[in-house]
């Protein structure tokens, strides 16, 4: 079954490139980034204010009242933004010149994915007409009137539904922390009759009470207006033609001067339209690009041969002239700011790689992509964010990273010819490489640079993706043992029980859930609790970030992960050596898949063996 993505509409820019430095204005933006030679403001700041005038097409139901008049007609929105809104009226009688003048009480509720996350709510608001016309549309005269609100959305809604919200997570997130603590405490006091339970219940508490306050505390490095280094973008691409286009036009229109930012992809011998879809869109961006120079700072590659991911990102890296690089997943998308923020803690002259922040595109489109938008803003706002307290990112993932050239082509052979148990290693390509970074350099997080992606939809293939991502976690982190030791000792002990806690898992779920109600006839209340505080720690956390109603989502994701995902584990347990991805044709899928084939047609000519 084919499962159609929600995603926002965000209205065009007239202009294709509208983010990139004007060079005809001496490198200052043309939308006033920087003014009289001089950074007015910084570029955050200033994406921002541009971020809540977008607008969005949009199409749901409008009911508008004139204030004076007391009279209520019907309306469908046109398009939104923070700040205002356009309607079609469909009352044709309704529109007479200054009859539309004054304020007016507009009551309508988005839908999901119609704006960014946290806009899906019930409004009721004042607005005054800042513009009314007429438009022929199917030979018939459409009535238009465009309405400025009497505050933004998003100051709205922070009074109105998300203000008592957040401070209430606030507290209920020191409330949680204060209880697990207290629970921990029975289980020093139980410690005797279970010393192996008990120790894991401390640990485990330690584990998660520690990345949520280290997660809290941290602090984005703020964009240095001096430091501007050169980076290349790497785009790898194996049949990606569905988002290609986007990717390389976000990756291009970047708040980062031209003469310092080049964007090559590299294309894995896809077989799908992926190459002619690159080459539409680089061809669309040069012929509006001229005063960018884009023909210059945007290339194709592509290789001769299906070789795997690894190969076409040190092929770009060798050609790249720049001394950062930055990975780009072919189904992801930069904020037009991400550059200038991922490569701030490279003044770090021991900075060896930075990730960037990973957000789902397509949140709304079912219940497994909601589950999936809570889970990845916590791991990386909290989780990655704890681990950048001590410079020490265990993962600079796949959709966004950064790193020096010269260590990328430093560790390129071994990466390339990475075996595991005689097996080649050709997935969890970013774990792999942060561990070569990780072992001689630091590696940092940055929370401002963010990219989005596109995540399975599909039960089918998010499962798929999940035990691969298991299998490289275990392989990757058995490969870190090695090392993190000599980092910083609290880092080390983060590592450390970050490791046991979840190959331990299955068993004391296991424990917990089966052998102790069935065998000792105690229902399991404390381990369910602790299950509980941990999803609404999780969930909590992410309404406080994020203003959202998907923080209910975490819940579910908590106890999907328990009676789910968590029977992964020992699967990956005996089969981490396996090099297939599942979800896509790669070299060694394809071997699988060939040798399943004659293992089957082996079986079918032994049966007509025996049917005659």
């Amino acid at each position: 079954m084919i499962i159609k993505e929600i995603l926002s509409n965000p209205k065009k820019d007239r202009r294709l490139l509208s983010n990139i430095p004007d060079p005809s204005r001496n490198g200052y933006d043309r939308r006033g980034f920087f003014s009289n030679g001089k950074q007015a403001e910084g570029v955050n700041q200033a994406y921002q204010k541009r971020y809540a005038g977008q607008r969005y097409y949009a199409e749901f139901p409008v009911s508008l009242k004139q204030i004076t008049k007391k009279q209520s007609h019907s309306s469908i929105c046109v398009d939104i933004s923070s700040t205002g809104i356009l309607l079609k009226l469909e009352n044709d009688h309704f529109f007479d010149g200054n009859e539309l003048e004054g304020k007016m009480k507009l009551k309508f509720e988005i839908p999901d994915g119609v704006m960014p996350e946290g806009f899906e709510s019930k409004v009721s608001i004042e607005a005054k007409v800042v513009r009314q016309y007429t438009e022929i549309i199917d030979e018939k005269e459409c009535y238009f009137v465009a309405l400025e609100f009497e505050q933004s959305l998003s100051n709205y809604l922070k009074k109105r539904r998300w203000g008592l919200s957040i401070f209430a997570a606030s507290l209920f997130l020191l409330f949680i922390m204060l209880l697990v603590l207290l629970m921990r405490a029975e289980s020093v006091i139980y410690f005797k009759f279970n010393k192996i339970l008990y120790f894991y219940s401390i640990m485990a508490a330690i584990f998660l009470l520690s990345r949520y306050i280290f997660g809290l505390m941290y602090r984005n490095i703020p964009v240095n207006k001096s430091f501007e280094p050169g980076v290349s973008i790497i785009i790898p691409v194996f049949n990606e033609e569905k988002w290609i286009h986007r990717t390389i036009h976000s990756c291009i229109d970047q708040s980062y001067p031209i003469d310092k930012l080049e964007v090559i992809v590299v294309d894995d011998c896809s077989s799908d339209q992926s190459v002619a879809k690159a080459r539409e869109a680089i061809a669309q961006i040069n012929q509006e690009g001229k005063l960018f120079r884009t023909s210059e700072r945007l290339t194709l590659y592509v290789l001769e041969k299906n070789s795997g991911k690894r190969e076409a990102l040190v092929e770009g890296v060798k050609r790249a002239k720049h001394d950062l690089v930055v990975f780009v997943d072919s189904d992801s998308f930069l904020e037009p700011n991400a550059i200038c923020n991922i490569v701030q803690p490279f003044q770090d002259p021991q900075m060896g790689g930075v990730a960037g922040r990973t957000e789902v595109e397509n949140k709304f489109t079912n219940t497994l992509t909601k589950l999936q938008t809570v889970r990845y803003y916590i791991a990386f706002r909290i989780m990655k964010a704890a681990e950048a307290t001590f410079d020490a990112v265990t993962c600079l993932s796949g959709p966004l990273s950064c790193y020096r050239k010269s260590l990328v082509i430093e560790h390129s052979d071994a990466w390339l010819n990475q075996r595991f148990l005689g097996h080649p290693a050709t997935f969890g390509d970013d774990r792999s490489m942060t561990n070569y970074i990780l072992k001689s350099h630091r590696t940092g997080y940055q929370d401002q640079a963010v990219c989005s992606t596109i995540v399975p939809s599909s039960f089918r293939i998010f499962l798929k993706q999940q035990m691969r991502w298991k299998r490289s976690w275990l392989r990757e982190s058995l490969r870190a043992f090695s090392f993190m030791y000599k980092k910083e000792p609290f880092m080390f002990l983060f590592f450390f029980v970050g490791l046991i806690v979840p190959i331990a898992a299955p068993i004391v779920v296991t424990y917990n859930l089966l052998y102790v109600p069935f065998i000792h006839g105690i229902f399991p209340t404390t381990f369910l609790v602790g299950l509980l505080l941990m999803a609404l720690l999780l969930s909590f956390a992410h309404l406080m970030f994020k203003k959202s109603k998907l923080w209910l989502f975490g819940l579910v994701f908590v106890l999907y992960y328990e009676f789910v995902l968590l029977w992964q584990m020992p699967v990956a347990w005996v089969t981490f050596w396996k090099s297939t991805w599942g979800t896509r044709d790669t070299p060694q899928d394809v071997l699988e898949q060939q040798k399943k084939q004659r293992k089957k047609d082996r079986k079918q000519t032994e049966k007509m063996k025996e049917g005659a």
